[in-house]
This record gives structure tokens, sequence and C-alpha cells, in this order.
């Protein structure tokens, strides 16, 4: 080091790399702006790497020897001079910006999310729930202090009194808290996250307290289907399409079959999926017939449903149906139900490669689900050991 004087860097010409030893040199560019250049190699990938110490102009000589030296130092102890320097802005940034309040960048988060929301009921229940429990305790809260025990006195009221909207409000802290680390508003560990911290407070959901969509026993199925088959109303219509395809309501009500129906193949956009990843569903001929039909209310479905059965049982309750019927009634691996219902199956790479390789046996699925559907259960005939699924149809 001290290859270079005061003179090297007042003379120095576009297109120079001035070395001034142990990995410190000055690049000049084309425009014959002069930038200080730090070379390392990563303590942790071994990589070569550059860090910027800034232009000659600002920082001279003398501070540029300084700002190396203690680069060097950090590498000494271990520690990446480029992520630390990051690090330490990221802080400083947050710091400076910390007295914006929970309530107020909430808002702000939710006026930049709310138009890729689904629906306007969604956009209310996010700003309700936090009005009426996360607001009044920590909404004047600065973003960079709210810690597990600010999160714990928002949730310990309503944990077990009101599980379900806990369980929301803890999912919406957690989300907001999540993109304040994005904007540099705050640093270290989410304190809403619900595995490995709040999971230690807090008490879990048994599988008692959750409330499942009331739904048709599928031994009932084929009874129901014959009364359906008969109704001519744009609701049995739609309703013998949901059932047919397991979808969700809001996934049927809003499709464009011109665009979405491809041959025998409906693609579900991503924006319309609970999961947010597009959906391919195989479509049975008993399916097909039902396109195009008049969307109409869930209630209305609801009431459809009423006319037909005088078992409880709703429109969501249709897709339990169908899976119970998948598990009991046939010898088509769980994955392959699981997938027709759009449920996440494996990690992200075991699901990206199971959406793409499925297709054909999920369309078997749901022709063995159509003939059940339409068939009588004095003649049901399926053998377990090869899958194959054969109805007599009535």
């Amino acid at each position: 080091m001290g290859n270079l004087t005061k003179n090297d860097v007042k003379n120095a010409k576009p297109g120079d790399r001035l070395s001034d030893g142990d990995g410190l040199r000055l690049d000049v560019d084309k425009n014959g702006n002069a930038s200080w250049i730090f070379r390392f190699k990563s303590p942790k990938t071994s990589k070569e790497r550059f860090m910027g110490l800034g232009p000659s102009r600002d920082v001279d000589l003398p501070r540029a020897r300084e700002a190396a030296s203690a680069a060097r130092a950090l590498l000494r102890k271990g520690i990446d001079p480029k992520e630390h320097r990051d690090e330490e802005r990221a802080k400083a940034k947050a710091e400076a910006k910390g007295t914006i309040t929970f309530e107020a960048y909430a808002k702000q988060y939710i006026a930049g999310k709310e138009a890729g929301w689904k629906n306007q009921k969604h956009r209310q229940q996010w700003t309700n729930s936090l009005r009426d429990y996360a607001f009044p305790i920590i909404g004047k809260l600065a973003i960079p202090d709210i810690d597990v025990e600010a999160v714990r006195k928002v949730l310990d009221p309503i944990w077990d009194q009101k599980k379900e909207t806990a369980r929301r409000v803890r999912g919406r802290i957690e989300a907001i808290l999540n993109g304040a680390k994005a904007d540099k508003l705050r640093t270290g560990d989410n304190p809403a996250l619900w595995r490995g911290h709040l999971d230690q407070v807090l008490a879990k959901r048994r599988k008692s307290d959750v409330q499942h969509h009331p739904a048709l026993p599928y031994e009932e199925m084929p009874e129901f289907w014959r009364s359906l088959a008969d109704d001519t109303s744009d609701a049995a219509q739609m309703l013998r399409f949901v059932i047919l395809t397991a979808c969700r309501f809001n996934e049927a009500a809003a499709m464009d079959p011109a665009r979405e129906v491809k041959g025998e193949t409906w693609t579900i956009p991503a924006a319309r999926m609970k999961a947010e990843r597009e959906h391919r569903v195989p479509l049975t001929a008993a399916a097909l017939a039902q396109l195009p039909f008049r969307a109409v209310s869930d209630v209305t479905l609801s009431s459809c449903i009423a006319r037909h059965t005088s078992t409880a049982a709703t429109t969501h309750g249709m897709r339990s149906t169908f899976r119970d019927w998948a598990g009991d009634r046939t010898s088509f691996p769980r994955e392959i139900a699981e997938m027709a219902l759009a449920h996440a199956v494996g990690d992200e790479t075991e699901a990206a490669y199971r959406r793409s390789t499925a297709l054909a046996k999920r369309r078997e699925l749901m022709e063995a689900w159509a003939a059940f559907c339409a068939s009588s259960l004095d003649s049901q005939r399926f053998s377990n050991g090869n899958c194959q699924h054969n109805f007599e149809l009535t």
C-alpha cells in the first residue's frame, strides 16, 4: 500500500486504473470521473467483490486509505465489508424514518396492495380488523418499536374468544411488518411470525376449533345429482359445474369460458386462485355440457342445494364431498386428489413438477367423479387393485 501520490490522483486520465496496493485502486471512467474501489474476496464465498469508497473529488487519498484499512480489519474478522456497510446504512435509514407509526404505515401498505386483492369485502376486512384490534394498541408505536410483547398485547385478549379473527389479525400484522422490513423501516425478526415465535407463547388451535363448511355426505351425492339434473335453473347449471370440477365459488363465478377454456382444460388465472398460482382443471364431458352458464350468487347456490336435499350443505362443502369420496372410495393417490382441489403438495419444486405431470391422472379422477355423481349406488363397481372405476349410469 502507498503506491500512489496526490499528483497521481490529480493527474489521472480517462480509462486509468491506478493501484495503491492491498486492494485499493482508483478507477477513471471515459468521462474522467474518478472513483475509489476496494477489491477483496468474500469471506463467505471466496469470490472476488468490489466495494465503492466514493469519488476522488469527495474522498482524498488519505481518507480512501483509511476506508480500505477499515474494510481489511473487518475481513480479518470474517466480515464482508460491503455487506456490513449495507446493513449499517439500512439501520441508519430505518432510524431516520423510524417516526412513522404502525397505523400510518399499515394504511400505506393496504393502499398499495388493495388493487390486487380479489374483492371489496377482503379490503374491508383488512381495514376493519386492524382498526378494531391493532390500531388501538400498537397504532401509535413507531414501526421499529413493535416487538413480540406489543403483538401479544393485541392478540392475547382475543386469542381464545375470537380464534379466527385473532389468526387473521396476526397474519396481517406479520405481512405489514414484512413490508416495513422490505422498505428498510425495521430490521431483525418479525415479532408477529407464528412458527418459531408466537407458537412458543400462544396456544395452538385445536382441530376442533376449525369451523368446517357443512358438506353433503358422498353417499348421498347420486340421489342429490339425480334431482339436480332435472333442474333447469341458472343456479343448478352453475352448481353442477362447481361440483364436477371441485372448484371454489369465486373461481367459477368470474370465469370467462371464451378465454379460459381450451379444449377439455380450464385454466384459472393466478389472480383468482386462493394460492395465487395458475390452476389447470381437466373438464369432463359432463362439465363441458354446463358451459356457458350464467353466474349467480353463492346465496342462490345455497338455496338451490336446499331445494334438492334436506341435508345441511354448502357450495364450498361440495369440495369436501369430493375429497371424502376420493379418499374413501378410490385408490387414486392422495396427492392427486389434493391437486384437484388446488391444495399445495410438497415443497415448491415438487409442486411445480406435479402440476406439470399430473393433469392426465387428475383427468381420470374427475371422470370417475362425474361417473359416481351420475350413478346409482346399487350399480357401482370398482377395483381398488388396478384403479379401474366402473359405473353403470342411470
